[in-house]
């Protein structure tokens, strides 16, 4: 049997063979491994290089260009961050501009380069709000379906050529519903009521009802057959108050992440005050609340694992509604509370609105916490229904931890069902 050898090593307790001490210098291979990671780490800080892509650049067209550009990775290059976001940029510039970015998007897609081209249409549909029809029958014959909310202003003619497609396609059927569902105009729910009355052939072969896809677009068929919407166009962000310049009025109107006064039944942490806002204030103004201030209270911990319902009282204080079901699993909690909302930052509305479609899309690159607008659904689109007139609720705002915490995931959707005074909380995550 061979003698094996300490590693060189202080402090390392392994063996080696004498081979293996031959080829290492007497270390162990992990700490051989380290060793060589190390002089690989001290090599690359010597030798990085700093570059500024942006330095000589002053037209915000060519800004965004080099943003969308796609960069090879190089651990000898360390790049210099624009001092904006790429949606700071795309709100701030003219509206020539975003046609010069359209128009680089078709330059794009006749390329070839189709994923550069999406994201360059996407930040123009979901930041600015632009009508970006002209370019979707190049989409339609590169099938680029995937992106959905880029049809939401498709024309008539659009329109019914995906009401023939839908038809007949069975391998894009899917995409085309959602599609569909953006365009959401009076042919569309027309057309949606028919399929819930006289389901076609291929309905089997979806997952839910045809009419169901409105959700995506953030409305529904209501039984009498016509379109209800489930969100509002006033939407205002919700940001560090370090970031918003606004008076003290705007700081009384709004408050976020605050700790509630009463504890959860299901883990007994005390319950988080998600929202607590101005009914007068815009982005809530359209509800025509008879309370003074809406309230959005639930549990951080279980709120992760299900919906849960608070019941509003006269003066719009919140209560545990008897309409909550316990999960059938919930972790067991430590007995420090929630640990988590004291960690947040202050938080307040933005002074002015933003586009509708601002965080619609979760994959961006945006900040996504608001109130108002479309949800960044990380998943498929998921609004509660009302246990008390089983109508779905409307969406009236949402919290991204990731806005707020460095190691935070996940989004809180927040919904309101005005006749019955009921709101909802659900979650989700990657």
């Amino acid at each position: 049997m061979t003698e094996r050898i300490p590693c060189n090593t202080e402090g390392c307790g392994a063996t080696i063979l004498p081979t293996t001490a031959a080829k290492t210098g007497g270390f162990c291979m992990p700490c051989h491994q380290e060793q060589e990671r190390q002089k690989q780490q001290a090599y690359i800080e010597q030798h990085r290089k700093t570059v500024n892509l942006y330095k000589d650049l002053t037209n915000p067209v060519d800004i965004l260009k080099m943003m969308h550009a796609p960069q090879k990775y190089d651990p000898l290059i360390q790049y210099v961050p624009y001092p904006l976001s790429k949606a700071q940029v795309y709100v701030s510039i003219t509206a020539e501009e975003a046609g010069q970015m359209l128009q680089y998007a078709v330059e794009l897609l006749d390329a070839g380069n189709e994923d550069e081209a999406e994201q360059v249409l996407l930040s123009l549909v979901c930041y600015r709000n632009d009508d970006i029809s002209v370019v979707l029958p190049k989409l339609i014959e590169c099938e680029m379906y995937d992106a959905s909310i880029l049809f939401k202003d498709g024309p008539p003619e659009i329109r019914d050529h995906l009401l023939q497609q839908v038809e007949w396609d069975d391998d894009n059927r899917n995409h085309l519903l959602l599609l569909l569902s953006w365009i959401g105009d009076s042919v569309v729910v027309s057309q949606f009521l028919e399929w819930r009355l006289h389901p076609p052939s291929w309905a089997v072969q979806l997952f839910v009802a045809p009419e169901e896809y409105a959700l995506e677009g953030g409305w529904e068929l209501t039984q009498n057959g016509e379109r209800r919407n489930l969100i509002h166009d006033a939407t205002y962000a919700i940001r560090p108050t370090g970031e918003q310049h606004h008076d003290a009025a705007d700081t009384a109107a709004a408050h976020f992440l605050n700790t509630g006064a009463s504890n959860c039944p299901w883990c007994e942490g005390k319950l988080t005050i998600f929202m607590d806002v101005d009914t007068a204030h815009p982005s809530l103004a359209y509800l025509g609340l008879s309370m003074e201030r809406l309230q959005v209270e639930t549990c951080e911990r279980c709120g992760g694992f299900g919906t849960i319902y608070m019941e509003l009282d006269d003066q719009g204080t919140p209560v545990w509604s008897r309409f909550n079901h316990k999960p059938d699993y919930l972790p067991v909690w430590d007995d420090e509370g929630n640990g988590v909302v004291e960690t947040k930052a202050k938080l307040t509305l933005a002074s002015k609105p933003q586009s509708p479609y601002y965080a619609a899309v979760w994959t961006l690159t945006q900040q996504d916490s608001q109130i108002g607008g479309h949800p960044s659904w990380v998943q498929d689109a998921d609004y509660p229904v009302c246990p008390c007139c089983d109508n779905y609720m409307r969406f009236i705002g949402q919290v991204d931890w990731a806005d707020f915490d460095p190691y935070g995931e996940g989004i809180f959707y927040m919904f309101i069902c005005t006749e019955d005074r009921l709101t909802a909380t659900l979650y989700q995550q990657s």
